[in-house]
């Protein structure tokens, strides 16, 4: 490390909620021009260090030094003031105002109106991150809130940079644009944090890492002199990451669409051909704000369509059916939003299990709900995915991102759907969970389930799916087999750069 005074540095920062030990004696520290990557896997105390740094938390015990002086960040707005940014991995924006109106809310009135739209679109032109300052928040993908929330950050032109999982919705070519981002703001003096599970990006980028491990810094170092399995093995032990695929049997088709279009708002979806069959994992990639949340809104019953014929579920059409009904045929879904679509932040984890099983009696009979037998079904999660809590009771929001997505994709597998649809299974998950949700994935496929993965990570794609198709503008391309694709064309055709024939084939 530099002799001089760091930009941050934390000294025997400890936090503890109740039983649960986030952090413990966390030495940290980071320099001016300096891209620093914190790694851990979920739960390792990543995030908690970080809201401890730009004020959402308060110590137990330690201290926190800015520029070599002793401080207390007691809030996030002095955080802000002293030029500490952060992008978080749970977005925090209004969902009924604009782009605009979000940024405005953390800029403490210092530019508005028409002013501060020219600003953003300015700073979203120079670092290609493309949004439209009047639409409502609502109406956007995760990968154009992201966009929302690193363009508000850097509007404060802070000194200290915090990315959590910036590139976790971001094709390959996005992604590198980022990073050229990340470089030129390093080159400038500013300081960067860069959360990642995705070590190719670290060794890439960084030139320190620090890795958490049950709370506590197991080792500081620069990444680039490391090669990833002994980085892997530094932040999870010595347990094995590799996917297992086995072969599958590929079954009678399982879900169909034919001619399915959907217009919501601006927005509109075109699927004219698209079969999937039992024991099949038919991938769609696309850039994030193309037409995912309508392909999943379409598929899961949130949003019908006049014609019943356009999908076809284990034999009986569907296209007019709400999503309870579509379950009562054997599909199950896992959106993209973990927090507010997936989970109810401030219900218990009971609760929330009984949020997907409204039609079970098990669960649920005559208005007469067992917690009994949903209290099991939260154990059997915890104990299949790995989900670390302070109990059956804890409230969904006191997750942390990575934990909550297991619980989220654990509930919808461990009811063996014949058809599952999954909008982003691994977003913002370690490297183990992502191994074990993928290898769920595959075992389910192996039963015999027919399963729709939609993602942004395309290494995840080609690494578990049968068959490929790209939604590009809202518009769902001719599937290929998986090993007619690569990451390169796979990218090329999600920025419209090939041609692509607009229809899913079986």
């Amino acid at each position: 490390m530099s002799s001089q005074p760091a930009l941050l540095q934390t000294s025997q920062i400890s936090k503890a909620f109740g039983p649960v030990v986030a952090n413990e004696n966390v030495d940290f520290e980071v320099q001016p021009s300096q891209i620093h990557a914190l790694l851990g896997e979920n739960g390792a105390g990543k995030s908690t260090l970080m809201k401890v740094i730009c004020g959402l938390q308060q110590p137990d015990s330690g201290t926190v030094y800015w520029k070599g002086e002793k401080c207390t960040i007691g809030s996030p707005k002095v955080a802000r003031a002293m030029g500490i940014g952060m992008v978080h991995q749970h977005f925090a924006l209004f969902e009924g105002l604009s782009v605009t109106e979000n940024i405005a809310f953390s800029i403490d009135g210092a530019v508005q109106g028409k002013a501060l739209e020219n600003q953003i679109i300015e700073l979203a032109e120079r670092y290609g991150l493309m949004v439209e300052p009047k639409r409502p928040v609502f109406e956007l993908s995760a990968g154009e809130r992201q966009r929302i929330e690193i363009l508000r950050a850097l509007l404060l032109n802070p000194e200290l940079l915090i990315l959590d999982e910036p590139t976790s919705v971001l094709t390959p070519q996005e992604a590198d644009q980022l990073f050229d981002t990340v470089r030129k703001l390093a080159a400038n003096g500013h300081g960067i944090v860069f959360i990642s599970h995705k070590l190719k990006e670290v060794k890439a980028l960084c030139d320190f890492a620090t890795v958490l491990r049950a709370g506590r810094v197991v080792g500081t170092f620069d990444p680039r002199e490391q090669s990833t399995e002994s980085i892997a093995e530094l932040m999870l032990g010595s347990r094995d990451i590799s996917t297992q695929r086995q072969v599958r049997h590929i079954g009678d088709r399982r879900l169909q669409v034919r001619q399915l279009s959907i217009t919501d708002h601006d927005q509109t979806l075109q699927v004219n051909n698209m079969d999937v069959h039992a024991g099949e994992i038919f991938g769609v990639a696309g850039i994030a704000g193309n037409g995912q949340e309508l392909l999943y809104a379409g598929l899961s019953g949130e949003q019908t369509t006049s014609d019943h014929n356009a999908i076809e579920i284990n034999g009986t059409y569907a296209g007019t059916l709400g999503p309870n009904e579509r379950r009562e045929l054997g599909a199950m879904f896992v959106p993209e939003e973990r927090l507010g679509h997936a989970a109810v932040p401030q219900l218990d984890l009971i609760d929330n299990v009984l949020l997907s099983n409204i039609a079970n009696k098990k669960a649920s009979n005559k208005g007469i709900v067992n917690r009994r037998y949903l209290s099991r079904k939260v154990e059997e999660i915890t104990t299949l995915f790995g989900v670390r809590h302070a109990g059956n009771k804890t409230a969904a929001r006191n997750l942390s991102g990575g934990n909550l997505q297991k619980f989220v994709v654990g509930r919808e597998i461990i009811k063996q759907p014949s058809v599952l649809i999954i909008n982003q299974p691994t977003w913002g998950v370690d490297a183990v969970s992502a191994m074990n949700i993928r290898e769920a994935l595959m075992s389910l496929a192996g039963h015999g389930s027919a399963i729709i993965v939609i993602s942004q990570d395309l290494d995840e794609l080609l690494e578990i799916s049968d068959r490929l198709a790209v939604l590009h503008h809202g518009t769902l391309s001719e599937a290929r087999a998986v090993h007619d694709w690569n990451v390169e064309q796979l990218g090329l055709a999600m920025t419209g750069s090939t041609d692509t024939p607009g229809n899913a084939a079986a």
